[in-house]
């Protein structure tokens, strides 16, 4: 659909309802722009570190192994 297509539409519109077009026409604005792009994968790398002993036997199981 052309902007002169919607402008020519939009233009036939009583007042009241150039309004509603008005407000929905922010609301699409407004969530447009506060949608936030998802991270990439691996975008994190680096921020963690790994113990050294990760997978060392833990003090707290040693009565059962």
């Amino acid at each position: 659909m052309s902007d002169l297509v919607l402008f020519s539409k939009l233009s036939n519109l009583p007042q009241n309802l150039k309004v509603e077009v008005m407000d929905y026409i922010e609301f699409l604005e407004k969530k447009h722009k506060t949608s936030k792009p998802h991270p990439k994968a691996g975008c994190m790398k680096g921020t963690f570190k790994m113990a050294d002993d990760f997978d060392a036997p833990l003090e707290d199981f040693k009565d059962y192994m």
